[in-house]
């Protein structure tokens, strides 16, 4: 008799957060500075709103699609054009100078194990598919948005959003329509927020990156590997 086949080793999947994990930022929060800049948005009343908001999701307490609204305001009343000029602009002044060659070592890496490399993120697609683009990655599950039938953003979230357990949510759906499932893959998720303790806990090898407090003491508590690509903003 013949010995009976080896199974097919498991497709090899590394998935990255984005902000404060690739890159050592916020760029939702910054964005939205970054328009303050711009003169769209009022110093004071919109910065004060900014913090708010940034304060709400470092606690877990964000309300997603309030802050959606609020984000997209300013371009949703520019236009397109004038959205992806200033997304340019951001890129070059805020984005690629804040891209650290660690970061993109760590995605190379998985990239030459043959990994299929994706970023999940809870910040909007119009923020992030440029800086996802800039470092290599094709696929990107972040959170999008509601278009008018002219094709312009309405500030309204379509679909689950992927944040929290909406990140497990989204993640299955992408999988599915490759045909497969997150237990059929050997996974990896880098991430530095109890935020996506959802996701952490059912991937195959969490990864702390640059952990906020609460992440670092819970990965040592449950051995999990913690990486400190570098300093992570205040």
């Amino acid at each position: 008799m013949n010995a009976a086949a080896s199974p097919a080793p498991r497709p090899r999947l590394a998935l990255f957060d984005l902000d404060h994990t690739l890159l050592p930022l916020d760029s939702d929060y910054e964005w939205g500075e970054f328009t303050v800049r711009l003169g769209w948005c009022d110093r004071e009343g919109f910065g004060r709103r900014n913090a708010a908001f940034f304060a709400d999701y470092q606690s877990g307490r964000l309300d997603v699609h309030d802050y959606v609204r609020f984000a997209t305001d300013a371009v949703r009343e520019r236009g397109p054009q004038a959205a992806a000029q200033a997304h340019a602009r951001f890129m070059r002044e805020v984005i690629t100078p804040a891209i650290r060659p660690q970061a993109r070592a760590l995605v190379e890496r998985h990239r030459a194990a043959g990994d299929l490399l994706v970023i999940v993120t809870a910040t909007n697609e119009f923020i992030t598919r440029p800086i996802a683009q800039a470092l290599g990655v094709a696929d990107l599950i972040a959170i999008e948005l509601e278009r008018d039938r002219d094709g312009w953003i309405t500030g309204e979230i379509r679909g689950v959003p992927s944040m929290r357990e909406g990140k497990v949510q989204r993640l299955g759906q992408w999988l599915a329509a490759r045909g497969l499932t997150l237990g059929e893959t050997q996974s990896t998720f880098y991430s530095d927020s109890m935020n996506d303790l959802p996701l952490l806990e059912q991937v195959d090898h969490p990864v702390a990156t640059n952990p906020d407090a609460r992440l670092r003491a819970l990965a040592h508590e449950r051995h999990w590997r913690i990486l400190d690509l570098f300093e992570p903003s205040a």
